[in-house]
This record gives structure tokens, sequence and C-alpha cells, in this order.
């Protein structure tokens, strides 16, 4: 067994917090049968739909499907989304006693269509987003905070999964920092305000973001390694994993050389919907596992190529990730 795939073996032994915008992907599949006859547009008629963990909640379910002890920390609406998205994490193994469902507080359900004719691959013609509300109330703040308290005693790692529905806010990151203090690796995955989460152990920024956060366009490898050095600087990081898509990734840590790991897999992905939680999942989950910043990079990387070639929301098991450790490494 390569010495990836001993870190691997170890992950069931691990319990990790996330916290974070539970999101409800739903995927409606239809086939094209002709163009409607009221605007210039196709007609399908439905085959199915299926709604799927998606946000905190599709990291959440990668971590118990690579065997992790895993407990979430959210607020969904006590709605039928909300209802649906609950079943399913607990049957994926999720310790859900701190997803709060208050009345008031609407499900973020992101719906894609996806279309094809009768023997071809159904591809994605829309997406319609129905979006909570932002912000938390005080309330539902204090509740979260308790959750937050009792949750991290004990953790391997906390992920704090920030897609700007409200679940985390700087409030609720100054929560975590104070329960956690420096004895626990807390990993930030944030779409649009990293610059607010300083002072923790690691981030996985995609290239694009690095970027925005700096108002700084690189134009080769070095650029980048450069402006990722200044950005895990400026937020008071160990280290910034950035991921690149098909080039791959790039590990910037403290006092190292910067790391290059390219693709694996296809260069063709199937679909990329939520790889960036199976990235951050697995990458925590080896960190709290004793492994080496470069090793959880290493083993992120294989996650995330074998989770682009599955269609939809979708996790990377234990096994899957140990059998591409023992073939790659």
């Amino acid at each position: 067994m390569s010495r990836l795939a001993k870190i691997v073996e170890g992950f069931s032994e691990k319990r990790i917090v996330v916290i974070g915008d539970v999101i409800a992907d739903q995927f409606i599949y239809g086939e094209i049968t002709r163009v409607s006859r009221e605007a210039p547009v196709f007609i399908l008629r439905h085959e199915h739909t299926e709604t799927t963990p998606g946000g905190a909640g599709n990291c959440a379910a990668n971590l118990a499907a690579l065997g992790a002890n895993v407990k979430l920390i959210s607020a969904l609406g006590n709605d039928e989304a909300g209802q649906v998205l609950s079943s399913k994490l607990r049957a994926a193994g999720v310790d859900c006693s701190g997803v709060l469902l208050p009345d008031k507080r609407r499900t973020t359900t992101k719906v894609r269509v996806l279309a094809g004719q009768i023997h071809s691959t159904r591809e994605q013609v829309i997406r319609i987003d129905y979006d909570n509300e932002s912000g938390l109330n005080a309330e539902l703040q204090d509740r979260l905070g308790v959750e937050i308290r009792k949750a991290v005693a004990g953790a391997g790692a906390v992920i704090i999964s920030d897609y700007n529905y409200g679940m985390a806010d700087p409030k609720i990151a100054g929560m975590v920092r104070e329960a956690v203090g420096q004895t626990v690796p807390v990993l930030v995955d944030s779409r649009f305000r990293l610059s607010a989460f300083s002072d923790f152990t690691s981030a996985t920024p995609n290239e694009d973001e690095v970027e925005q956060l700096l108002g700084v366009k690189h134009t080769d490898q070095g650029a980048l390694e450069a402006a990722a050095e200044q950005l895990r600087q400026h937020l008071g990081y160990q280290a910034l994993l950035v991921t690149r898509g098909g080039h791959g990734m790039t590990l910037i840590e403290a006092n190292t050389a910067p790391l290059h790991i390219d693709a694996v897999g296809s260069r063709q992905p199937v679909d990329v919907t939520g790889a960036g939680d199976t990235v951050i999942a697995t990458y925590a989950l080896a960190l709290a596992s004793g492994s080496s910043f470069a090793d959880a990079a290493r083993l992120a990387n294989f996650a995330g190529g074998l989770v682009v070639m599955k269609r939809g929301t979708a996790t990377v098991t234990n096994a899957e990730l140990v059998s591409a450790a023992n073939t790659r490494e």
C-alpha cells in the first residue's frame, strides 16, 4: 500500500465538523420532444427529478463517503427541500443534530434542467436559483453558536463552507476561532469573501478568486505563485491550496517552495458541479489524519479528478481514493 493510501486508511478514525450553507441541488431531466408553438423554445417530456445535498451538505456527504465521522452545522428551511436534504444527509451517515429548521427560513435551491434527444446524453440548458434571504438574525446566530461550541470539542478539523447565503458570516467565523483556539485545523472554502476569514489554517480558492481578491491578473505560473503567497500572508494562513481546473493545483505553504500538482484523469470532465466540496473535504480529512499539507493536497487532487468524472453533485468513496492513491502515486 502506498504512503498516501495509508493516510486514507486512517480517515475512519477522524471526526470533522462542517459549518456553512447547505444547498439543495436539484436536477430535472427531460427528453426534447418538439419546439413549442408559444415561443421558440423546446418542450421537454419530464423523465425524473433528483435532489442532492450541495454546498456544505455536499462537503459533509463527501466526508462521510470517505469514512469520517461528520457533524454538520447549518440552518435549512422547514420546507420540502429542507426535509429532503435532512433525510438524504442522515442516510449518507452525516450527523445532522446541529442542523436547525426554522419555520421562516427558505432552503436555498439550485434547479438545473438537463435536456437531450431520446438516445443522447442530457446536457444542462438552464439553471434557476431560489435564494434564501441573506444574513442570520440574532436568535439564530446564538443557537448556532451553541451548536458550534458543542461540536468542535474533540474535532480533528473544522471546515467553513461559505456560499454567501448567510450561514458562514464573519461573526460565525469569530465563534469558530474562539471555540477552537489554535489546536484544531480550520479550513475555509469561500466563494466571494475569503478576505473576511483570516487567521485560520488554510483555504482552497481557485485561481480566479485569487485574482479577484488581489485585483491583479497573473500572466504565468510564477505570477500566480507570487500572488497566492501575498494572499496567504495577508490572510495569516499556514497554507493556500489554489485549484486550477485542468491545470491541477498549486500549494503555497509558509517557508516552503511552491508545489505544483498536475491534474489527474481526463482533461474533459463530465461535470464539475460540487468538485470544490470534494477537494476541501479530502484536504481537511488528510490534515486531520496527520498528513503534511503537500500530501493532503495530492490526495485532494486525486479526489477532485475522480469526482469530475461523475455526473451531478457526487461524492468520492474511501475505496476509490485508496485505489487512486495506490495506482498513481
